[in-house]
């Protein structure tokens, strides 16, 4: 992972990518990311589209949950991967937590994005938030 003070920027070979809405609830981003998918051609993967609305769910919760919300929501795609990018106010680094087996309070989200994505990049923006770009296999 990287922690830089530039905002990450899709490939140049990249088909298609677009903004979303900043969603207000992690429904919301899944909703954009299944319609983001449903719009590729050739399509990904069913496996690819599962991943990255889990993948975008966990991320949009986090952000929510521990950043103040998200400023901004997009996604990409290439000929062998889907991206993702969530923009917050927090510029903390996300941490990993000991999982809470009961439920309460969670600890799952993070590994989860580090375990389905195959590169996960976190770029600061000073005390200005940052921004996570999250790639995996189309």
């Amino acid at each position: 992972m990287t922690d830089q003070g530039i905002a990450p920027t899709f490939s140049a070979e990249e088909v298609r990518s677009e903004p979303a809405p900043p969603p207000l609830r992690a429904s919301e981003a899944r909703a954009a990311a299944a319609a983001f998918v449903a719009r590729l051609s050739p399509a990904p993967s069913a496996r690819a589209v599962q991943n990255l609305v889990l993948l975008v769910s966990e991320l949009v919760t986090n952000a929510i949950r521990y950043a103040g919300g998200v400023t901004a929501l997009s996604f990409g795609a290439d000929h062998g991967a889907l991206h993702v990018r969530v923009v917050d106010p927090s510029p903390a680094h996300p941490q990993c937590r000991v999982p809470d087996l009961t439920g309460q309070a969670g600890g799952f989200g993070w590994p989860m994005v580090l375990r389905l994505a195959s590169s996960v990049t976190v770029h600061r923006h000073g005390t200005q938030g940052k921004t996570i770009l999250a790639t995996l296999a189309r």
